[in-house]
């Protein structure tokens, strides 16, 4: 309700003064409208700051932040508003008072999955530091926040401090080079936690926490093959646990200390496994062990046959979900190129083919029709992405896009114009190289697929063939 949120914004701004109120304020809306322009997120903050300021002392109003808060919905309603445009804007507006206020503070932009954020050198971030020092520490806030805001608060907000902090250090150094690198040293173990974080929080988001464990099962299973299901599994329910607990958590440490566990966890399990996984786990850097093992590239293709299909009768028991997850792990590692963005499409046909079987009268008849339906589609989807992310795998960039235009000239029609074909080309080398990684960004390359690049796609409803 309105005094709940009004006493919780008051106690923050009492409890952190004005300039680290609004600094969080910058934070908090440039990680919520990661789209939006700089000028637009500045427009909210200064009215958000500025009602905090007028409303949250002793001698205010009781009406003085519902009627300011009141007032901002109405601008945000009008067609010249400043604020962060969202699609979802008209639709609250239709409603008025504490409805529509609850309705405008629930809209988002989706995370932005491909950053954008380049850190200048040393010298252009004191060149723009000395121009304005405010001003930087604002700009940098909404560019860091928008990049990285899947990170949990408390690592965002550590971060952004400790680069600040750098900045204003090393630019009054006599010797800002040397104290850069220092600094980046000493940062080192809190930037790779906010990558991290990062990327896993984003997936989480885009997954949820079940489909979180066949994401990370398939990228263990692909990095080491000569694992068991039985060996990674228990992994996979680890690190959603981990994430489920700590991508929204409040607590300073949550996420870097669960980490370090789980770090741990693989590294007990998989190092005898795989050799390249084990020289990972020797750092003595935990986090950079985590990072160095998820930059792991895919191993090569075992050489296994092919996986059998569970029985038709067991997959709407007890253990259905678990037999189904099973044989796409059991995909995947004979298909490592193939990263979870593409075997996704697998899990999210499984999983509604089974959701609709098994609410009919004959179960295994209806899994077994949808099987001969869906089964070459997914076979030539699964062999089209193996072929896509190997080539692109093998091969230096620039190579993979000739082989790639040529692909495409050979077949093309003969009417097809050159400049169509580098533009597919350029498309689909582009798409390659956001996607075929195992660290890939889920929801754009979830769009890519869905729009036919690879060009082949599963239709949704069908159980593993």
């Amino acid at each position: 309700g309105k005094d709940y949120v009004r006493d919780k914004v008051c106690q923050e701004y009492r409890t952190m003064g004005k300039e680290d109120f609004r600094a969080l304020t910058i934070i908090m809306n440039s990680k919520k409208f990661s789209n939006a322009s700089f000028e637009e997120i500045s427009h909210l903050v200064r009215e958000i700051v500025s009602l905090a300021e007028t409303c949250c002392s002793e001698s205010a109003d009781p009406s003085c932040y519902d009627d300011g808060s009141s007032a901002l919905s109405v601008k945000s309603c009008e067609a010249s508003s400043p604020f962060p445009r969202h699609e979802g804007t008209s639709g609250c507006c239709v409603h008025t008072g504490l409805e529509r206020k609850l309705c405008l503070a629930a809209l988002q932009h989706p995370p932005r999955e491909l950053p954008r954020y380049a850190e200048p050198s040393g010298d252009e971030l004191c060149a723009d530091f000395a121009k304005d020092p405010k001003g930087f520490a604002d700009r940098f806030l909404y560019e860091f926040a928008s990049d990285y805001g899947q990170a949990p608060l408390p690592v965002l907000l550590g971060s952004a401090r400790s680069f600040l902090s750098m900045v204003s250090t090393c630019c009054m150094s006599p010797a800002p080079t040397t104290c850069f690198l220092k600094e980046k040293l000493q940062r080192k173990t809190l930037s790779l936690l906010t990558l991290l974080s990062n990327r896993a929080c984003s997936r989480f988001a885009a997954y949820g926490k079940d489909k979180m464990k066949f994401s990370y099962l398939t990228m263990l299973a692909q990095k080491t093959p000569s694992a068991s299901f039985e060996e990674i599994f228990p992994l996979a329910e680890d690190a959603a646990e981990v994430f489920a607990q700590c991508c929204d958590s409040v607590a300073e440490d949550c996420m870097q200390k669960k980490l370090l566990e789980h770090t741990a966890k693989v590294c007990g399990v998989l190092a005898p496994k795989d050799e390249r996984l084990a020289e990972c786990c020797r750092g003595k850097n935990v986090l950079q062990n985590y990072f160095c093992i998820s930059a792991l590239r895919a191993a090569e293709a075992p050489q296994l046959p092919e996986p059998q299909p569970p029985a038709s009768e067991r997959l709407c028991g007890e253990d259905g979900a678990l037999l189904a997850l099973r044989y796409i792990f059991e995909t995947g590692r004979r298909h490592p190129s193939v990263p979870d963005v593409f075997l996704s499409k697998l899990y999210d046909a499984s999983k509604e083919g089974l959701k609709q079987c098994c609410a009919t009268k004959d179960s295994s008849a209806c899994i077994d029709s949808k099987r001969q339906q869906i089964r070459g589609k997914l076979l030539a989807f699964v062999a089209e992405a193996d072929e896509l992310c190997s080539r692109y795998h093998k091969l230096d960039f620039l190579d993979f896009k000739k082989q790639v235009k040529e692909a495409l000239v050979r077949s093309a029609g003969p009417g097809t114009a050159p400049e169509r074909l580098a533009e597919l080309a350029e498309r689909r080398a582009d798409f390659a190289s956001h996607c075929c990684s195992a660290n890939a960004p889920p929801r754009y390359c979830a769009q890519q697929v869905g729009r036919g690049a690879p060009r082949t796609c599963p239709e949704a409803g069908a159980p593993p063939r």
